[in-house]
Protein backbone atom coordinates (compact mmCIF):
# COMPACT_ATOMS: atom_id res chain seq x y z
CA UNK A 1 0.00 0.00 0.00
CA UNK A 2 2.69 2.67 1.05
CA UNK A 3 4.84 1.60 -2.21
CA UNK A 4 1.55 2.63 -4.37
CA UNK A 5 0.63 5.79 -2.53
CA UNK A 6 4.55 6.45 -3.13
CA UNK A 7 4.14 6.07 -6.48
CA UNK A 8 1.02 7.83 -7.26
CA UNK A 9 2.96 10.92 -5.10
CA UNK A 10 5.72 10.75 -7.76
CA UNK A 11 3.64 10.75 -11.04
CA UNK A 12 1.42 13.65 -9.53
CA UNK A 13 5.17 15.66 -8.65
CA UNK A 14 5.95 15.31 -12.22
CA UNK A 15 3.00 16.09 -13.95
CA UNK A 16 3.30 19.38 -11.99
CA UNK A 17 6.66 19.75 -13.28
CA UNK A 18 5.66 18.64 -16.70
CA UNK A 19 2.40 21.44 -16.30
CA UNK A 20 5.37 24.28 -14.77
CA UNK A 21 7.57 23.78 -17.53
CA UNK A 22 4.84 24.27 -20.57
CA UNK A 23 3.21 27.36 -18.34
CA UNK A 24 7.05 29.13 -18.82
CA UNK A 25 7.53 28.11 -22.04
CA UNK A 26 3.91 29.63 -22.56
CA UNK A 27 4.68 32.93 -21.56
CA UNK A 28 8.48 33.35 -23.01
CA UNK A 29 6.27 33.28 -26.16
CA UNK A 30 4.19 35.90 -25.67
CA UNK A 31 5.99 39.10 -25.65
CA UNK A 32 4.55 41.23 -22.43
CA UNK A 33 3.34 44.78 -22.89
CA UNK A 34 5.55 47.23 -20.64
CA UNK A 35 3.45 48.24 -17.84
CA UNK A 36 2.71 51.98 -17.25
CA UNK A 37 4.20 54.40 -14.82
CA UNK A 38 1.56 56.87 -14.78
CA UNK A 39 -2.05 56.67 -12.80
CA UNK A 40 -4.53 58.12 -13.93
CA UNK A 41 -6.04 61.55 -12.71
CA UNK A 42 -9.29 62.29 -10.84
CA UNK A 43 -12.04 62.00 -13.35
CA UNK A 44 -15.67 63.94 -11.98
CA UNK A 45 -18.62 62.15 -11.36
CA UNK A 46 -20.19 60.04 -14.43
CA UNK A 47 -16.96 60.67 -16.06
CA UNK A 48 -15.46 57.25 -17.28
CA UNK A 49 -13.41 56.03 -20.38
CA UNK A 50 -14.51 55.27 -23.38
CA UNK A 51 -14.64 51.29 -24.19
CA UNK A 52 -12.16 51.26 -27.25
CA UNK A 53 -9.83 53.64 -29.33
CA UNK A 54 -9.56 52.17 -33.14
CA UNK A 55 -7.38 55.66 -34.26
CA UNK A 56 -5.68 59.08 -32.71
CA UNK A 57 -3.49 61.92 -34.06
CA UNK A 58 -1.49 64.37 -32.62
CA UNK A 59 -0.54 67.82 -34.07
CA UNK A 60 1.21 71.08 -33.04
CA UNK A 61 -1.45 73.97 -32.76
CA UNK A 62 0.17 77.08 -33.86
CA UNK A 63 -0.62 78.93 -30.38
CA UNK A 64 1.49 76.60 -29.16
CA UNK A 65 -0.32 73.62 -27.57
CA UNK A 66 -1.21 70.57 -29.03
CA UNK A 67 -4.44 69.16 -30.90
CA UNK A 68 -5.67 66.33 -29.66
CA UNK A 69 -8.00 63.92 -31.93
CA UNK A 70 -9.29 59.96 -31.11
CA UNK A 71 -11.93 57.77 -32.67
CA UNK A 72 -13.37 54.77 -30.74
CA UNK A 73 -16.34 52.57 -29.71
CA UNK A 74 -18.40 54.29 -26.04
CA UNK A 75 -20.14 51.26 -24.32
CA UNK A 76 -23.85 52.42 -24.90
CA UNK A 77 -25.24 55.61 -27.12
CA UNK A 78 -25.77 59.19 -25.08
CA UNK A 79 -21.94 59.76 -23.99
CA UNK A 80 -21.52 63.46 -23.71
CA UNK A 81 -18.79 65.91 -23.13
CA UNK A 82 -15.66 63.77 -24.57
CA UNK A 83 -12.43 64.75 -23.55
CA UNK A 84 -8.57 63.79 -22.71
CA UNK A 85 -7.07 63.54 -19.31
CA UNK A 86 -3.36 63.60 -18.99
CA UNK A 87 -2.42 60.98 -16.82
CA UNK A 88 0.10 61.80 -13.80
CA UNK A 89 3.44 60.50 -14.01
CA UNK A 90 5.87 60.20 -11.02
CA UNK A 91 8.84 60.68 -13.80
CA UNK A 92 9.38 61.23 -17.51
CA UNK A 93 8.23 58.70 -19.64
CA UNK A 94 12.01 57.12 -20.82
CA UNK A 95 10.48 57.08 -24.45
CA UNK A 96 8.72 60.15 -24.10
CA UNK A 97 5.45 59.07 -24.90
CA UNK A 98 3.01 60.39 -22.07
CA UNK A 99 -0.43 58.83 -21.67
CA UNK A 100 -4.02 60.54 -21.69
CA UNK A 101 -7.29 58.69 -20.99
CA UNK A 102 -10.41 58.91 -23.52
CA UNK A 103 -13.20 60.02 -21.09
CA UNK A 104 -16.96 61.05 -21.45
CA UNK A 105 -19.74 61.42 -19.42
CA UNK A 106 -21.74 58.32 -19.57
CA UNK A 107 -25.73 58.99 -19.93
CA UNK A 108 -27.82 59.51 -17.02
CA UNK A 109 -30.24 56.92 -17.95
CA UNK A 110 -28.77 53.49 -18.64
CA UNK A 111 -29.89 52.61 -22.26
CA UNK A 112 -29.09 48.87 -23.96
CA UNK A 113 -25.39 48.41 -24.04
CA UNK A 114 -24.27 48.49 -27.71
CA UNK A 115 -20.64 49.78 -28.94
CA UNK A 116 -21.44 53.56 -30.68
CA UNK A 117 -18.73 55.74 -32.37
CA UNK A 118 -17.85 58.65 -30.72
CA UNK A 119 -14.87 61.37 -31.72
CA UNK A 120 -13.24 63.04 -28.89
CA UNK A 121 -11.64 66.11 -29.70
CA UNK A 122 -9.36 68.08 -27.35
CA UNK A 123 -6.79 70.45 -26.44
CA UNK A 124 -3.28 70.01 -24.56
CA UNK A 125 -2.17 73.27 -23.69
CA UNK A 126 0.72 72.93 -20.78
CA UNK A 127 2.23 69.76 -21.70
CA UNK A 128 5.96 68.65 -21.63
CA UNK A 129 7.42 70.49 -24.85
CA UNK A 130 10.96 69.60 -24.63
CA UNK A 131 10.20 65.90 -23.87
CA UNK A 132 7.37 64.98 -25.87
CA UNK A 133 7.62 62.16 -28.42
CA UNK A 134 4.14 60.96 -28.56
CA UNK A 135 1.01 60.62 -27.22
CA UNK A 136 -0.81 57.05 -25.76
CA UNK A 137 -4.61 57.29 -25.61
CA UNK A 138 -5.65 54.73 -23.43
CA UNK A 139 -9.54 53.55 -22.88
CA UNK A 140 -10.78 50.88 -21.21
CA UNK A 141 -9.99 47.81 -23.45
CA UNK A 142 -7.31 49.13 -25.57
CA UNK A 143 -4.34 51.99 -26.10
CA UNK A 144 -2.97 53.65 -29.59
CA UNK A 145 -0.14 55.91 -29.78
CA UNK A 146 0.02 59.14 -32.07
CA UNK A 147 4.11 60.08 -32.40
CA UNK A 148 4.47 64.18 -32.84
CA UNK A 149 4.34 64.78 -36.13
CA UNK A 150 8.13 65.76 -37.16
CA UNK A 151 9.66 69.24 -37.12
Amino acid sequence: MRTLLLAAGLVACFGLTACEQSKSAATEAAPVAPKSTARSAQMYAGQEQILKVDSASVQVDPTGGLKLAATGSAAMPGYTHSGFLPRINAAPPRDGVYEVDVVADRPATAGAPAATPIDVKGAWSNYPKARLKGVKFVAKNNSVVAMLPAG
